[in-house]
């Protein structure tokens, strides 16, 4: 049997947790709808505010979208097991599961990178901003950050479909693509190769370049005036928590799967397996939301103005 052919997976992570698996769904309904309205508020701020059309905040537009791309991958499957008394998924939403999830870490990792950059130049190349960040560069970036995550996980899903299996049971409340090559019966050196090709190449010169920009940004803060050391703390404050709480929520995620955790509470190794796709799509709009100040005031005058609204047709 090949994980092409195999009809169906069982998620062995789920327990029977009784009446209280409605408190569990209701818990976490209401966390995926935090999720969906946080993402779509900031979405619509900064679309209808021409102030806000600029590469920083179109960035920031594509971030969001794609923390809701990730939350629905994750979530409508999550409610669904958690009422349900069998925990199978059949193969091919396993693997849309998995493309789903994969594509959104990496694009998550490029986007991040792509806002460091954007910084850099904003902040240590102030008078060839205007110059070097187009509306064309901009486009050009975000489709870049997309359309490579894309084509990477579809090559890794297309390796993975052709392996033999000895099971279909996968350790985790979600499919996983590491868990699933797990399962191969025959050899997996192409599926291996290829992953640490592509994390050593691409993930590690991410990191190298995220890196680097921060570094310069840091030189440009000790020796610049007070007031860029105000610009570059104000807008690179956020993006640098962002990305902290992304990495090491991914590490959670890697070291509990590639570990023996077996002797800590399930509680907790659940928490760690699914830290980065429930805790990140949250993060990061109320991050920024709070922490950029014109998109704090355009939401006030958002709510301010949706209020005095109310009062006038009440008063009507």
């Amino acid at each position: 049997m090949s994980l092409g052919s195999s009809e169906y997976f069982t998620l062995a992570a789920y327990s029977d947790v009784g009446p209280y698996k409605y408190l569990v769904f209701l818990f976490i309904m209401c966390l995926y709808a935090l999720i969906i309205g946080s993402n779509v508020l900031l979405i619509v701020v900064i679309g209808v505010n021409r102030s806000l059309h600029e590469p920083m905040y179109m960035f920031l537009c594509s971030l969001f979208v794609n923390e809701l791309y990730g939350s629905s991958g994750l979530f409508p499957s999550l409610l669904i097991q958690i009422l349900s008394d069998v925990h199978t998924v059949s193969a091919p939403l396993c693997f849309l599961q998995v493309f789903c999830l994969y594509t959104y870490v990496n694009v998550e990792f490029y986007s991040l990178a792509v806002m460091s950059y954007d910084r850099y130049v904003a902040i240590c190349h102030p008078l060839l901003y205007s110059s070097r960040m187009t509306l064309h560069r901009v486009v050009r970036l975000i489709v870049f950050s997309w359309l490579l995550p894309v084509v990477v996980v579809t090559v890794m899903i297309s390796l993975n479909a052709s392996l033999q299996l000895c099971g279909n049971a996968i350790d985790r409340l979600f499919c996983n693509n590491y868990y699933m090559v797990r399962l191969a019966c025959g050899d997996t050196s192409v599926n291996n190769v290829y992953g640490l090709v592509y994390t050593f190449t691409v993930l590690i010169g991410l990191s190298l370049l995220i890196l680097y920009t921060y570094l310069r940004i840091l030189r440009v803060c000790f020796s610049g005036s007070r007031q860029t050391r105000q610009k570059a703390v104000s807008t690179c404050t956020p993006h640098l928590a962002s990305l902290l709480h992304f990495s090491f929520a991914c590490f959670f995620e890697i070291l509990e799967s590639r570990f023996d955790l077996s002797h800590f509470p399930s509680i907790l190794r659940i928490l760690l397996s699914t830290y980065f796709i429930i805790c990140q799509p949250l993060f990061n709009p109320v991050m920024y939301g709070l922490s950029l100040s014109k998109v704090r005031l355009m939401c006030r005058n958002l709510f301010s103005g949706g209020a005095k609204l109310l009062d006038l047709n009440t008063s009507g």
